[in-house]
């Protein structure tokens, strides 16, 4: 009997990760195990000698590897959320293990000999339409995955899949690195015109740096309200750099040559399956299907994008000049100004918003609306997790327990940046019930009391409406639960999500002042949805820059030098200058740490053209919190997972398939 907690029954609450009984000592040893394990399930349904059938493959392929699963979701959370030097040499080791591990088995040419039974023998084999999706989606990946190629074909796959793995984990950890190891000290002639929520910030995040005073760091959540805030141009010159450069410092922490490796891997992978570059495969099975599909929907955005942001921009340097700046516009002064316009235009101002926009008041707040739309309750679990900002909630339905809901909101040196969520369990009835545990990473400016400006809000709201994907879930099958949907289909529920923070009713109940308990003021309400649109220009052409660049990357033949491949499409593009891609390159880790959005990095705008469509169900009902609508909601999108071909499940929610026309209007880019 083991006494590495990793590999026992987990005898908590719920079956959560013992965190509190899990060392880093335990993940080698339990990986090598679990591993072991696997190989051993996949070996015997490989060489099974009786007839191929769904039960005794494609059922068997489901509930193998539970142990190894354990073992890999608690690791890759703690990975991401709470790294240290441990953690980060373990992934660099644990990497390459797992991308031989899992090619292995797609190139093991037995089982894809058994599949292949299976799904020659599909018409005769009285499959529920779940199980036919799961056997095309099985068969699918195997030959995705090279399960037909031979000799020097399969064995180059093999090795560049290990290499890609490797890649991916190195750029991953030199982002990571670029990010906790550079911040900028603040005199407290330095703190002179920044609003008090921005100074209490960097003094927090000073003393978790150990500087004794203090500091910008490159978390998203302090340096953009410091470039909006700062009067002093050299210092948000000196800090936009910083952030503009993460990944592309020199040294051994450099992403450019790791980018350029893994655009030229995958287009090597991509012609041993026979496509012609990486785009063409990575898209086939998304619902864009094409290069060209993708193309034409950035473009029909960009121009009235482009000519917003202009026009903006040209009021924004008018306003500079006004100051007595000279020269241009720079990528540094743009939120400064147009953070003052928008308090000119609405008389808004982040430091009167915030203390209305409390992370505890949000939290209540997301959680209210998924309580009206779909029932669900929430009540706090006093569980061990895996760093003491994190918490635990139980959500129930009418009594019967639905999931376990953690979030773990604040920024650290430990957490990779952005915000994100996963399910360290996900839903499935197959080999036998079990209920998803979701987690919700966020990278929020830590204070006392915590403090969230909209745009932090937002992406609580975005983040849930993930969670509820995954909470949601009532398939049979873990492999089709939850997100596991096509990549340009899974942002639909979070961005739709983001809707109800807009919702009037919802910001008159819980966004009240944090020492008052006052609402916020009616005239401050219609301030803040009136600003909603506000700089969408530049929001827009930030976001499609980089989706451009993400698929030209791979739209063609792998660039050699990723840095004059990106300037020649943002030239192309005819970039404005004071504007800068969401993501430069080398650090875009949405598309180089791993290929979930590597040519992929439109799907959030591909999934806004129906989120946008899809709130309007809601107002077409007349309510936000319509029962029918909602109901629809969860029954063709968020409970059925990828059981259901994306398309076909939009058109049953709404009738149809949206045009871009909502997104637009929803924007503020065309007339409403």
């Amino acid at each position: 009997m083991t006494t590495n907690p990793l590999l026992q029954d987990w005898k908590t609450p719920f079956e959560i990760a013992p965190f509190d009984a899990i060392s880093d000592e335990d993940f080698a040893p339990a990986l090598e195990q679990a591993l072991a394990a696997h190989e051993a399930e996949i070996a015997a349904i490989a060489s099974d000698a009786r007839p191929a059938d769904f039960d005794n493959v494609i059922g068997a392929l489901e509930s193998a590897g539970e142990g190894l699963d354990k073992v890999l979701s608690v690791f890759f959370t703690v990975a991401g959320a709470d790294s240290n030097p441990k953690r980060e040499a373990l992934q660099r080791d644990f990497s390459p293990k797992l991308a031989r591990h899992f090619a292995a088995i797609s190139a093991n040419k037995a089982l894809f000999a058994r599949v292949e039974a299976v799904w020659e023998q599909r018409d005769t084999l009285d499959l529920t339409p779940e199980q036919a999706r799961v056997l095309m989606l099985t068969r699918r990946g195997f030959v995705r995955s090279g399960a037909a190629l031979s000799g020097a074909g399969d064995a180059r796959m093999q090795e560049i899949k290990t290499r890609l793995a490797e890649l991916g984990t190195a750029f991953t950890q030199n982002l990571l690195a670029d990010e906790r190891d550079w911040f900028m000290e603040l005199s407290e002639d330095d703190l002179e015109g920044l609003p008090g929520f921005v100074i209490d910030a960097a003094r927090a995040a000073g003393e978790e740096k150990g500087a004794g005073g203090p500091v910008v760091t490159l978390s998203r959540s302090l340096i953009v309200p410091f470039l909006e805030n700062s009067p002093r141009r050299d210092l948000r010159e000196r800090a936009f750099k910083a952030w503009a450069a993460r990944g592309a410092n020199g040294g051994e922490t450099d992403n450019r040559e790791v980018a350029a490796e893994i655009l030229a891997l995958r287009e090597e992978r991509a012609k041993l399956l026979g496509y012609e570059n990486f785009a063409q495969y990575k898209l086939e099975t998304e619902m864009a299907k094409t290069p060209e599909a993708v193309r034409e929907l950035l473009m029909a955005v960009w121009k009235p994008a482009k000519a917003r942001a202009e026009a903006d921009g040209a009021r924004l340097e008018e306003m500079m000049h006004g100051d007595g700046v000279n020269g241009p516009l720079e990528p540094w002064d743009w939120r400064f100004y147009a953070a003052r316009l928008r308090r000119e235009e609405h008389d808004l101002d982040d430091s009167a918003l915030k203390p209305y926009l409390s992370l505890e008041r949000m939290i209540e707040a997301a959680f209210a609306c998924a309580n009206r739309l779909f029932g669900l309750e929430f009540k706090p679990l006093d569980v061990a997790l895996y760093h003491p900002d994190c918490r635990a909630w139980e959500v129930t339905r009418e009594g019967r327990h639905v999931a376990v809901f953690i979030g773990d909101y604040f920024a650290r040196g430990s957490k990779r940046s952005g915000a994100w969520c996963s399910a360290m369990r996900a839903q499935a009835k197959f080999p036998e019930e079990q209920a998803p545990v979701v987690i919700n990473v966020c990278n929020f400016a830590k204070g006392n009391p915590a403090l969230l400006s909209y745009d932090d809000a937002r992406t609580l709201f975005h983040e849930f409406g993930h969670a509820l994907h995954q909470m949601l879930s009532d398939v049979t099958y873990e492999s089709v639960s939850g997100t596991s949907v096509a990549r340009d289909f899974v942002e639909l529920p979070s961005q739709l999500y983001e809707h109800w923070l807009e919702v009037p009713e919802v910001l008159r109940e819980f966004a009240t002042h944090v020492e008052t308990g006052e609402a916020m003021p009616e005239a401050m309400l219609d301030k803040v949805l009136g600003a909603a649109n506000f700089d969408q220009g530049f929001q827009t052409v930030e976001y499609v820059a980089s989706a451009m660049v993400d698929l030209e990357f791979h739209d063609g033949s792998a660039p050699k030098d990723v840095m004059k491949k990106q300037r020649e499409v943002l030239e192309g593009l005819g970039m404005p200058h004071a504007i800068v891609m969401r993501h430069a390159s080398p650090q875009f880790a949405h598309v180089f740490s791993g290929d979930g959005y590597s040519s992929g990095y439109y799907s959030y705008m591909w999934s806004e053209v129906m989120d946008a469509d899809a709130f309007e169900a809601f107002e077409e009902a007349g309510s936000a919190f319509d029962p029918a609508t909602a109901k629809a909601l969860e029954e063709n999108i968020l409970s059925t997972g990828g059981s259901v071909d994306a398309g076909e499940l939009y058109v049953a929610f709404r009738g149809r398939l949206p045009g871009v026309e909502a997104l637009l209007k929803g924007r503020g880019l065309v007339a409403a």
